[in-house]
């Protein structure tokens, strides 16, 4: 696993570019630099799912997080054309109450005429978007992600000022960023991450904690899986489907649903305050084609845990996709927002 302190950046800091109108962080349904609308490949569409939106490749294994090593040949798993989807629900659902006591800790540093921002698995920088444009003051963001395709529309369609006009600057470093140390968030004045505490052990998760106290460093972590899922109508498969599928996420040793407990008494170990606070998704009708992707993923990693469930799991995806397209289902995923304020240091309030 490569340690991010001994990864190498991209030469220089690259000026940030308009940022995407609006707060959901795309522009008009796309990410800049990557097309329009989303095309599906043969056999994708419309039953097949984005790479990423479903099971495919390693269990415990994502091309923007590469937490285990893999193989030159491992097919991807997380398409920027899943993370372009789901972009809009991410804006929606995270956390806006945990905003005012991050601005109230990043306005107390001493001695700063900017901040800097690790944001780890960036993907294709959809955290940046949503979050640069509501912190005031310039901004140096460093993003960490394994796929160097990502990092480019990451670096590309990154916002180019704060809410306060103020300049925001980018870089990119490609590697690995599952283990982190002190020295690697040296003059870090915030970590970001979306969707990672998720597939991370419970040692992992440890040493990163570790890394944000040993810095001084607070931490905001999004859109963690929260194990519930609740879907309009029910159906009595539901609660088997999601059991099977929350099992999945666990495989490996790794945390799933469990993950933002064990972070949140991690951090809490090494002394920082902690606060969490609900970011569920809430899709309905406007949301028909995440919502397809999702389901289709969401059974297909039930029924990859539990083979038994196929010939139930596919009568009810038929019939889930059928309401769907009638407008009539209505589906709630339910994740949980983190901010973890670790001790400062060097003379921070």
């Amino acid at each position: 696993m490569t340690n991010p302190a001994t990864t190498t950046p991209q030469s220089g800091a690259i000026p940030a570019q308009p940022g995407p109108r609006g707060g959901t962080g795309v522009t008009d349904g796309m990410i800049p630099g990557l097309g329009s609308s989303i095309e599906f490949g043969p056999g994708q569409a419309p039953g097949g799912v984005i790479p990423g939106a479903g099971p495919s490749g390693k269990p415990g294994s994502r091309p923007t997080v590469k937490l285990r090593e893999a193989g030159p040949d491992d097919p991807p798993r997380y398409a920027p054309e899943w993370l372009e989807l789901r972009e809009p629900a991410d804006a929606a659902a995270r956390a806006h109450d945990l905003l005012d006591p991050l601005r109230i800790r990043l306005a107390n540093l001493p001695g700063r005429s900017g901040i800097v921002i690790h944001d780890l698995g960036c993907g294709t920088g959809s955290m940046g978007r949503w979050l640069a444009p509501r912190l005031d003051g310039a901004q140096h963001w460093i993003l960490h992600d394994r796929d160097p395709y990502l990092l480019h529309f990451a670096a590309v369609a990154s916002p180019r000022s704060a809410a306060d006009g103020s300049r925001v600057s980018v870089e990119t470093r490609r590697g690995d960023i599952a283990r982190l140390t002190p020295d690697a968030l040296q003059g870090a004045s915030l970590v970001t991450a979306s969707a990672l505490l998720d597939v991370l052990t419970r040692e992992e998760i440890d040493t990163f904690a570790a890394a944000c106290a040993g810095a001084g460093c607070p931490a905001l972590l999004t859109l963690s899986v929260a194990g519930r899922v609740e879907l309009t109508p029910s159906h009595p498969l539901d609660a088997e489907l999601a059991q099977a599928f929350n099992d999945h996420q666990r495989r490996d040793g790794l945390l799933g649903p469990d993950a933002v407990t064990a972070a949140a008494e991690a951090f809490s170990e090494h002394g920082a305050t902690v606060r969490l606070h609900p970011s569920p998704w809430q899709l309905g009708p406007e949301q028909a084609a995440l919502t397809e992707q999702w389901l289709r993923g969401w059974v297909g990693a039930a029924v990859e845990e539990r083979p038994e469930l196929r010939a139930e799991a596919d009568v009810y995806l038929t019939k889930r996709l059928a309401a769907l397209a009638a407008g009539e289902l209505r589906v709630t995923v339910h994740h949980v927002d983190l901010l973890a304020l670790s001790r400062p240091v060097g003379g921070a309030s």
